[in-house]
């Protein structure tokens, strides 16, 4: 076929150097998620504690952000499209989804607004005004146009939904761990905030969302007047029942001051329980999805493979008869 062998291996011998170098220099530099974030939380608890203002840059980026935030407030505000109940709802969604800034809040809704506007007007217009479907029926005409206006306005919900899905599944996998780290500290003797620092510290590098959440609550519960809040906060900001299970049973020790440890045990057998049996399942759902690969992928494969030596060989011998 006119190819060089020599000059491929030796192309693919140089990816493949590039590719090693590339996975160890990954390796080596990886950063912990945790420690940007806890250090910003606790400058601001310091800061409220001393009752400090935050810094100029900081406060520059603060007055700018709030200003588009403005913008957007009034914008929604003049079209009688923001209420509270629905700012509240989103707010929810984001402290849920990792965004701590009640300021995107606006511009979630404002994106609503606007996007169907851009994206839905200019496919409407690429349908209708210009020949790039001019081959389409008219049922199929109107059915992208209206996909496109309803795709539009649920990609802010859509996106902050996948975002909370991945960030409770990260928890999830994680609270056993957390809980069973919770009983050793509650057996050592620490308190709660300090259990829940600790906690943090530890698998913050191997869970860094649930390391975050534990910190938060950790600073909050040193912080707040009421600890019942902090726990509470703590499962508003996590979509898990399971965390608000393990909230339930932190208020109810404080409130009845029954033994921590034995009542985070059972949770923590529990749910490695429940993690066990998710596994379980994803396990023996494997030879269902597994089977249309094999069928469209791999068989044929394999019938090449084993039938074409044979099939060469037949060729050959009839070609020589």
């Amino acid at each position: 076929m006119g190819i060089d062998v020599l000059w491929v291996a030796t192309l693919l011998a140089g990816v493949a150097a590039f590719a090693v170098m590339l996975a160890i220099y990954a390796v080596m530099t990886v950063r912990d998620p945790m420690a940007k974030r806890v250090k910003a939380l606790n400058d601001r608890r310091e800061q409220l504690k001393a009752g400090i203002t935050a810094s100029t840059k900081r406060r520059a980026k603060l007055v700018q952000r709030n200003d588009t935030a403005d913008k957007m407030r009034t914008v929604l505000s003049s079209l009688k499209v923001l209420q509270d109940s629905q700012l509240k709802v989103v707010q929810t969604k984001l402290m849920q989804a990792g965004i701590r800034s009640k300021e995107w809040a606006p511009a979630v809704i404002f994106g609503r607004l606007v996007l169907p506007i851009v994206i839905g007007g200019a496919m409407l217009y690429w349908v209708y005004g210009t020949d790039g479907f001019a081959t389409w029926g008219p049922l199929k005409k109107y059915g992208l146009v209206a996909m496109s206006f309803i795709m539009s306005y649920k990609a802010p919900d859509l996106y902050l939904d996948n975002k909370i899905n991945k960030r409770s599944d990260a928890i999830r996998k994680g609270l056993p761990d957390a809980l069973d780290l919770l009983v050793i500290c509650a057996e050592a003797g620490l308190t709660v905030d300090a259990a829940f620092h600790r906690v943090a510290r530890e698998l913050g590098r191997a869970y860094p969302e649930l390391g975050e959440e534990f910190t938060l609550t950790g600073i909050e519960l040193g912080f707040l007047t009421e600890r019942r809040q902090a726990f509470e906060n703590l499962a508003s900001r996590v979509k898990l029942d399971a965390v608000k299970g393990v909230v339930t049973t932190m208020v109810q020790t404080e409130k009845y001051g029954t033994p921590l440890a034995s009542a985070l045990r059972v949770l923590s057998g529990e749910f490695r329980n429940e993690r066990m049996m998710r596994a379980e399942e994803k396990a023996a759902r494997l030879p269902a999805i597994m089977t249309v690969p094999l069928i469209l992928f791999i068989l044929p494969v394999l019938f090449v493979v084993i039938l074409g030596p044979a099939a060469c060989s037949i060729s050959d011998a009839l070609l020589k008869g």
